[in-house]
């Protein structure tokens, strides 16, 4: 089999683009996720074992989730339908139902592919869930979002979650030699295919070659993206040609792909590094590289959603109760965002950094919330104490419950002192405020409430 049979698509189309033509036709021909489709591994006996289930994929752009969607329905022999939930609706699901009905009349499978399925809303979503539940159709969803957080727990119960990775700089290097030998089967405009097939020296310096500094840089510079590198280099093919240049260097690499390569970052830094870099500088309480942070993303295409998203999750993990107007700020950002679009919302998000970075700081809540969850999965589950249940029946009230319970509001000071709300046997202390903020008050009437409860017990 020559390396175009290998790695051109059933279309076959020379003029297709790159990235169609290398798109691979067998799992063998997948590049990367070796942990999903090795000997063994849980995708790889989905596909050998004949027996398709709903699944969803879950990385980042650019790891193959299209095409593992596309190879399971060749795989299957299984009819394709695809739909963005960017563009599509419930019309769209509507007529993916009747040509999976008229599949199904002719005996054949249907899988239908639902690319960046998070956007689809709560009622869209649920309309998959009868069709997925009768097999009608196999449903294979697409997300670079958390699916526990954007996909209903309803059609998350029915559907195997397949995490993703992005290609390492080696899997992206491997790309880069097929996109080569594809690239070079293409003799450019004005070449005598005879001398091509003669061999003559004219048609080498037609010959495109990487010399490893480019190739290196290339890689780390598409950060994991596989159609990053390949769309890279069908722009890079086409500059060399169009200057008579067969060698691509470094240097000459960086001037053909310059704006690119600045706002991809030319260190290779992984999108999840500069996130981390963002998060640790609003903690450190630098509001200069937080913002530098923020900004390197914004510039180098990440979804101002997403930050704000992870904004909110900065507010409420390390300034927490210390000043809860980070949090107000954090959601107001992200709303503000919503309404203005970019660029002027982005300037709410920036507001957020700036002054997130600047407040006081605590993870006390963040570690108490820990801290109760490692007790109560250790300790499993204690009954109500009988004078904090409810009683909204006569036999309930019959049976003590609620009975001396002491209402705070009634109490000195709005405070039931030395009143118990754990269970029996159960004491333990989660919360420790810090002296930073309004945490600071907050530790200040802690310790009031609590020499209110020894007085009560002494008396």
């Amino acid at each position: 089999m020559s390396s175009q049979d290998l790695f051109t698509s059933s279309t076959g189309a020379a003029y297709a683009p790159l990235a169609e033509r290398m798109r691979p036709r067998t799992l063998d021909e997948v590049v990367g996720q070796s942990h999903l489709l090795g000997p063994g591994k849980p995708l790889r006996v989905a596909f050998e074992s004949g027996r398709p289930h709903s699944m969803i994929f879950w990385g980042p752009p650019g790891v193959g989730k299209t095409t593992l969607a596309r190879l399971m329905a060749a795989g299957f022999d299984a009819q394709f339908l695809a739909m963005s939930a960017v563009l599509g609706g419930v019309k769209d699901i509507r007529e993916a139902v009747v040509s999976a009905q008229v599949a199904q009349g002719q005996g054949r499978r249907t899988i239908l592919f639902v690319d960046e399925v998070h956007r689809f809303n709560k009622a869209q979503q649920d309309a998959f869930l009868p069709y997925v539940e009768s097999g009608l159709f196999t449903f294979i969803g697409a997300t670079t979002e958390n699916p526990s957080f954007e996909v209903n727990s309803a059609l998350l119960s029915r559907a195997r979650v397949y995490v993703l990775q992005s290609l390492s700089v080696d899997e992206l290097q491997q790309l880069i030699d097929r996109a080569i030998i594809i690239l070079n089967q293409d003799l450019p405009p004005g070449t005598d295919s005879s001398a091509a097939d003669r061999g003559d020296d004219d048609t080498e310096a037609n010959v495109l070659e990487f010399d490893p500094a480019a190739r290196d840089q290339l890689a780390r510079w598409a950060d994991g993206d596989a159609r990053r590198v390949i769309n890279a280099m069908e722009v890079v093919a086409e500059s060399a040609h169009g200057a008579g240049r067969h060698l691509v260097d470094a240097e000459w690499l960086e001037t053909s792909l310059s704006q690119d390569l600045r706002r991809f970052d030319k260190g290779g830094d992984a999108f999840y590094d500069q996130i981390s870099a963002l998060h640790k500088s609003v903690r450190g309480s630098d509001p200069d590289a937080a913002l530098y942070w923020f900004v390197r993303m914004l510039d180098g295409g990440a979804d101002p959603r997403y930050l704000s998203r992870r904004l909110v999750r900065m507010a409420i993990e390390d300034i927490g109760l210390a000043d809860p107007r980070a949090t107000e700020l954090a959601l107001n950002g992200a709303d503000i965002y919503e309404r203005l679009g970019s660029p002027e919302g982005e300037l709410a998000l920036a507001q957020a950094v700036v002054y997130m970075a600047c407040a006081a700081k605590s993870n006390a809540v963040y570690s108490a919330y820990n801290a109760a969850r490692r007790y109560v999965e250790q300790n499993g589950s204690a009954p109500v104490p009988v004078h904090l249940r409810n009683a909204p029946t006569k036999l309930m009230k019959e049976l003590g419950h609620g009975k001396a319970y002491r209402y705070a509001h009634d109490e000195p000071h709005g405070y039931a002192a030395g009143e118990n709300y754990f269970p029996d046997g159960v004491r333990a202390r989660f919360y420790t405020p810090t002296d930073r903020g309004l945490e600071g008050k907050i530790s200040e009437k802690l310790a009031f409430l609590r020499d209110l409860d020894r007085q009560s017990k002494s008396s």
